[in-house]
């Protein structure tokens, strides 16, 4: 069988990404150029600076990514390019890059769901496959889903309210530890006591895999504001750890239970706050205890990148799944949805 590269291209935030992905597994190169920088002075990334940074960085990117992989435009078998969810001005820069080399080169053009890629991430580097309970944790996004095939989903629960990215991204601005708050309670969590405070735990009625973040994170809040009404002492460390906790406890219940409901021995962890060591720590400990294999990318297939749309896009490929250059930015695109 021919071997399939794949050219893959993921602006859907402030990460500027492409990878050449050779048989959805394979990966030639993985070029991303992080914005963090830029938009750390502004506590949180700023949309049309993100737009405008993508447009510098695109050609740039996508040179390196050609010469890592001592690839040529002529090699490649499509052009792959998420769509959607995202910041909809990064999304059609990377959308409009796509399908000027499509054309071009006379190469087929493949969408790819931003969230699908992260589920995809899970392929790079071991022999994991579906079926499983798949468990996204990102800045905007809280999922668990039962992947039935490649490609093939069913959303059993998502946030109500707060992404837990999005509460982690909240409270480390509300306790001084600014952006990108994940990876910064990461660590300073490490230097508190998680059970010196007790924050609430929602795990919602009846038995449901929705989750909501708002109110734990809104309980921190509550408790810097009594502190400070008090005059007492704020301990930045002891807050961090014992909100990460309560966090990754209600996420590390419910995988648990939905694979066992689901009769699934396999799960995946997927997005961001994937590579978040304290919710790696506990949910490997709950999957030996329950029987279950446990898989979860390395840190840089966690973020963004296009490496994960790459794989994504192999599969979608092999399925035959081609776009046209009608193909749109969807900033609101739902998992398991197609154009």
């Amino acid at each position: 069988m021919k071997d399939v590269i794949i050219m893959a291209i993921e602006t859907s935030c402030d990460e500027t990404s492409v990878a050449l992905v050779k048989n959805g597994k394979d990966i030639l190169s993985n070029i991303i150029s992080s914005q963090i920088d830029l938009h750390e002075k502004f506590g949180g990334v700023v949309p049309e600076i993100a737009s405008r940074k993508h447009i510098e960085n695109i050609d740039p990117v996508i040179q390196e990514a050609l010469d890592v992989a001592h690839v040529s435009l002529e090699d490649i078998d499509a052009i792959a390019v998420t769509y959607g969810p995202g910041l909809v001005g990064a999304l059609l820069v990377g959308l409009a890059e796509a399908k000027a080399i499509a054309f071009a080169t006379n190469k087929p053009l493949i969408g790819i769901h931003h969230i699908e890629g992260h589920i995809s991430a899970n392929y790079i580097e071991n022999d994991f496959q579906p079926p499983f309970i798949g468990m996204v944790v990102s800045g905007g996004h809280t999922h668990l889903v039962h992947v039935k095939d490649y490609g093939v989903y069913e959303i059993l629960g998502k946030t109500r309210d707060d992404a837990a990215g999005e509460a982690f991204d909240k409270v480390a601005r509300a306790i001084g530890l600014g952006y990108p708050g994940g990876p910064k309670i990461d660590k300073i969590a490490k230097e508190g006591d998680e059970n010196a405070i007790e924050f609430p735990r929602s795990y919602l009625e009846n038995g449901s895999y929705d989750f909501s973040f708002s109110g734990v994170k809104s309980a921190v809040l509550n408790y810097i504001n009594q502190c400070k009404m008090k005059d007492e002492p704020i301990h930045v460390p002891n807050i961090a750890a014992s909100f990460q906790k309560a966090v990754v406890e209600v996420i590390v219940n419910k995988t648990i239970k939905a694979a066992q409901t689901e009769g699934l021995h396999k799960v995946a962890l997927a997005g961001g706050v994937a590579a978040n060591s304290k919710l790696r720590e506990m949910m490997t400990i709950a999957c030996k205890e329950a029987d279950i294999v446990l898989n979860y990318p390395s840190p840089v297939y966690c973020t963004d990148n296009a490496a994960m749309i790459g794989v994504a896009a192999y599969h979608e490929y092999l399925k035959g799944v081609r776009h046209t250059m009608a193909l749109n930015a969807v900033p609101y695109l739902k998992l398991g949805s197609r154009i």
